[in-house]
């Protein structure tokens, strides 16, 4: 119901009920029109309408990183929120340590990158002198999700040229860290916006004799495997951000 144009949360808006309850884990993922529709079907008009919450919350703190908007918006929803950290709810987890690993693209991976990038780059300047940067949205879209592609692994990308490229930095470093993970009795999850390339990450881990799950929208027995990997029969598990995104709780 987070798109409030899906036929779902037009749906949803005309049910008759004296109390309504929004449960997420993550109320906001990609933009702050998330938070509107879910408010909109909470209390309507809390929150103005889309197009009024756009010019006062959305333009100024998406577009112009408008801290005190941000804040103040903060504010405005803090009473109607209700967060529950790991620390309350699960004291028995550890806390989470997090560890940013960089990787340098090499060779042939590095040199797609310039190539698309600057080809992007092109298209992207044509784009906005020829209708300005509102209506080009579209095509900057494709152009950071083209480079982050390549960064993934350049066969995500469906040009016949990248799929022969057969370097992947990312995926190099994980096949690095998997096996040693694996033999310290660690239990690793593995998420990607890219069903592709959890299918390549797959096809390593078979090569390398590695176990794991998958859990993407296509698939149909999804309860057996988080109870394989809550039992701890499967090591690895390779979750897409959208199948993971929906009921899903992990302690294993």
């Amino acid at each position: 119901m987070k798109n409030a144009r899906s036929q779902a949360a037009e749906i949803i808006r005309t049910l008759d009920a004296r109390h309504r309850l929004c449960l997420t884990g993550t109320p906001l993922e990609n933009h702050l029109g998330e938070l509107w529709a879910q408010f909109d079907f909470l209390n309507p008009g809390f929150l103005g309408s889309a197009q009024d919450f756009t010019r006062r919350w959305r333009t100024p703190i998406e577009k112009h990183g408008d801290g005190l908007r941000a804040e103040l918006l903060s504010r405005r929803l803090k009473p109607l929120l209700l967060r529950r950290r790991k620390e309350v709810v699960a004291q028995e987890l550890p806390p989470k340590t997090t560890m940013l690993r960089e990787v340098m693209l090499e060779g042939a991976q590095r040199d797609l990158y310039e190539t698309v990038r600057s080809a992007m780059d092109e298209k992207v300047r044509e784009a906005v002198a020829r209708q300005g940067f509102r209506r080009s949205q579209i095509v900057i879209l494709d152009a950071l999700l083209k480079l982050r592609q390549v960064c993934c692994d350049p066969r995500l990308l469906p040009s016949a040229a990248a799929r022969r490229v057969r370097v992947s930095a990312k995926l190099d470093l994980l096949m690095d860290l998997l096996p040693g993970l694996v033999e310290d009795g660690r239990r690793v999850l593995l998420f990607s916006q890219f069903t592709s390339m959890l299918g390549l990450i797959g096809e390593a881990l078979d090569h390398a004799d590695l176990p794991y799950l998958l859990l993407t929208g296509d698939s149909r027995d999804r309860a057996t495997s988080i109870r394989s990997f809550q039992a701890g029969a499967v090591p690895i598990f390779l979750i897409s951000l959208k199948a993971g995104g929906v009921g899903l709780n992990l302690t294993a």
